[in-house]
């Protein structure tokens, strides 16, 4: 077989670097495939390559989607770039993204790039990793630096949603808050990371001390760990059809975990049971409010 044209080839390999890209490459890469200066700009001429950032091109067509915003943004700084901030939480799935400015961490460059919100910080090698072919921070380091972009509340949906993804490394944020001397994100995020060192108690000791709890004022002891529907539920009050759910830990549920417990609640609710669920840290700061609501619930049964 003939060996096919050296243009052929560099086009083949353009076509699958940009599949992998979403739609976008660099001019280092033209560069490194074979293409020089002339051929590029011949391509730009002719529509084949559009202008996304200085140096950073869209292939075939000028409309790219989210990851291919994300990823020519990041290719705008060279190396060493990654996507950070609310870009990185939109990218792992904590948060919505929002609006068209791609936020952008790197060590070197300037600010001034259009639709980039850039961020000059030095960061460690184990910060950063490559999600659907995008550089971009870890979903820990993520979590910090929107310390410094969102408010609280933001701050510990976009930490809540990562603990139910699975994605939150809690020993990881207490590293980075340690090494993160004078950054801004240290207040806001210094209440989560306590609350990380706070050890998870088992299932009985939970029970236990809500056991306790229901002593303390003046509520009926439940009956604890039976089956209601085929479920094991951890707290009933049989006459009430009152069912309590103890978590364990403020940030537990990854996502399968998360609907399955929706799905059984939502049986139960169907029977005719009412379900409250019950948090270590409620039980800890909330303790008059889940007794009146307790309470409020026994009445009205």
């Amino acid at each position: 077989m003939a060996p096919q044209p050296q243009s052929r080839m560099r086009e083949r390999a353009l076509a699958a670097l940009a599949k992998r890209q979403h739609g976008v490459v660099s001019r280092r890469d033209l560069v490194a495939i074979g293409f020089k200066s002339g051929a590029i700009k011949r391509r730009v001429e002719a529509g084949r390559l559009h202008g996304v950032h200085r140096g950073v091109y869209a292939v075939g067509r000028p409309n790219l989607d989210s990851r291919g915003r994300w990823l020519a943004a990041v290719l705008a700084y060279g190396d060493g770039a990654v996507l950070s901030h609310r870009s990185a939480a939109a990218l792992w799935g904590l948060m919505r993204r929002e609006g068209s400015t791609v936020d952008v961490t790197a060590d070197h460059g300037r600010a001034g790039r259009q639709g980039i919100a850039f961020h000059k910080c030095q960061r460690e090698q184990e910060d950063q990793t490559v999600h659907e072919g995008i550089p971009v921070t870890t979903p820990t380091r993520t979590v910090f630096d929107l310390a410094e972009v969102v408010d609280q509340s933001r701050l510990r949906r976009a930490c809540e949603e990562a603990d139910r993804l699975g994605l939150l490394e809690m020993k990881e944020l207490e590293r980075i808050v340690a090494r993160g001397w004078g950054r801004h994100a240290l207040k806001p995020i210094r209440p989560i990371a306590a609350e990380a060192r706070h050890v998870s108690v088992t299932g009985s000791h939970l029970e236990d001390r809500f056991l306790a709890f229901c002593d303390q004022n003046g509520l009926p002891r439940p009956a604890t760990n039976v089956l209601v529907l085929d479920y094991e539920v951890d707290a009933l009050w049989p006459n009430a059809r009152l069912i309590a759910e103890l978590d364990g830990f403020a940030f537990h549920h990854h996502r399968a975990a998360f609907e399955r417990d929706r799905a059984r609640d939502a049986a139960l609710l169907v029977a005719g049971y009412h379900v409250i669920r019950i948090t270590q840290r409620r039980l800890a700061n909330e303790g008059p409010e889940i007794a009146t609501e307790i309470r409020k619930l026994l009445r009205r049964a």
